[in-house]
């Protein structure tokens, strides 16, 4: 009977493709780097006048991370994100902490990233992040998903009428989340080829 190489099999997600088997150390270690690269990513702030929602690198962060690492990390990871900002740590976006940034007007954001993170992560499990038009729709669905919560969100929270909530949640977005959902849906599938040689 022949043996298969590891990188011959598709992994899981690519940090078992890449990895291996992963102790609770190194999945705790991944864990604190998502984290940190969320934080930055959150940081990369530019306001929008009139929106209390700025245009952030975050949702870049939430879709590589979920998809790379698989649902369950990237979900744990995500998670790990909110309680170290909700303890007091400034990793929300313009470097803010705490339970108003989860309950204000931007809150649906936050958990639609969280729930995002999970899909896509299940997706990928379901080698969705392999090729690249899968990986484009799996980006999409990420994106809907944080944007609709998002914006359901700040539409109940303010009570504005939905030609606001639209202009200020969502209209401004529109060129930088085409560029992330390209961004991410190209660069895995490449990454992908390269170890699965």
């Amino acid at each position: 009977m022949a043996t298969v190489s590891p990188m011959s099999i598709s992994a899981i997600s690519l940090r078992s493709a890449v990895l291996g088997r992963t102790s609770v150390a190194t999945n705790a270690l991944l864990v604190a780097g998502g984290v940190v690269v969320l934080a930055l990513l959150a940081q990369v702030a530019l306001p929008i006048p009139g929106s209390p929602v700025p245009v952030t690198g975050q949702t870049l962060g939430v879709l590589l991370i979920g998809t790379s690492y698989g649902a369950t990390l990237g979900v744990t990871t995500f998670i790990t994100y909110l309680l170290v900002g909700l303890a007091g740590v400034p990793v929300f976006a313009g470097a803010t902490f705490g339970l108003a940034r989860l309950t204000g007007a931007t809150g649906g954001y936050l958990v639609g990233m969280l729930i995002a993170s999970f899909i896509v992560g299940a997706l990928a499990g379901r080698k969705w992040d392999q090729r690249i038009s899968k990986a484009l729709v799996t980006m999409l669905l990420g994106d809907v998903i944080i944007f609709s919560l998002g914006l359901f969100w700040l539409h109940a929270s303010l009570g504005k009428s939905w030609t606001w909530t639209i202009a200020a949640g969502f209209t401004p977005f529109v060129i930088g989340e085409v560029l992330k959902i390209a961004i991410a849906g190209t660069s895995l599938p490449l990454v992908w080829r390269f170890v699965q040689k």
